[in-house]
């Protein structure tokens, strides 16, 4: 079974906790974009809910499947949020942002009452960190705050190169925010929320990928089947 058919699958999964009148906050990325096209099935025929978009990419898709869009700045909170991950933990704490928008996507998952991330089973893994960890930072002063973040890994217990995210183009890539990315490639994070405090202390950093404590439920696709993993 390919990848693509396993990331439907735990989207299909996911939509079934679905139910008509739901604020839902949308997510970004492969898996996520599975589960936007089929709530846009749901939409089509005759489900009414709203959605808080997490990318322009997202807001794009979500208006073509005909899905009723609104802003956090409308509503007070979501009754859900469905996204993808680049990897999981046990204790369900996340490495997002490989398509950069982790920022928007850490928005809108705090002001959910719910998050269901949905994922194929390769992102489940022991400790976080082989994935390169995404850290949304100001272009402004890069170089103090490369530093500061070296000092924060130290820290932390975890060390490892940090690379500039450059876009198809060849330049920086530019998020939705107007900020650049730098991907730390640390190999394992020991402590997830200690560095991620550590991180998010320092002026120049806007946001971490670390998602910590956001997800309440994690569905995995894989060749025997769905897992569902709750929160304890």
């Amino acid at each position: 079974m390919d990848m693509e058919a396993l990331k439907r699958q735990a989207a299909a999964r996911a939509l079934e906790r679905v139910t008509g009148g739901m604020k839902l906050g949308l997510g970004t990325g492969s898996t996520a974009r599975h589960f936007v096209d089929l709530l846009g099935e749901k939409v089509r025929a005759g489900m009414k809910v709203i959605g808080v978009p997490t990318s322009e990419a997202t807001r794009a898709q979500a208006e073509q499947c005909g899905i009723a869009l609104t802003t956090l700045d409308e509503v007070d909170r979501l009754d859900l949020t469905v996204d993808g991950a680049d990897e999981v933990d046990p204790a369900l704490n996340l490495i997002k942002g490989g398509g950069g928008a982790l920022l928007r996507e850490k928005i809108v998952a705090a002001a959910s009452d719910r998050m269901i991330v949905i994922a194929d089973e390769t992102k489940w893994v022991d400790t976080l960190g082989r994935f390169p960890l995404p850290v949304e930072v100001i272009p402004f002063g890069l170089g103090a705050t490369r530093r500061a973040m070296e000092q924060a890994f130290a820290v932390a217990g975890v060390s490892g190169q940090m690379v500039l995210r450059k876009g198809k183009d060849g330049h920086a890539f530019v998020t939705d925010g107007g900020h650049w990315i730098v991907d730390g490639h640390l190999g394992r994070i020991a402590d997830a929320p200690r560095l991620a405090s550590l991180l998010n202390a320092i002026p120049g950093v806007v946001e971490t990928g670390l998602f910590v404590g956001l997800a309440s439920t994690v569905i995995l696709a894989g060749v025997n089947g769905i897992r569902v993993v709750e929160r304890r």
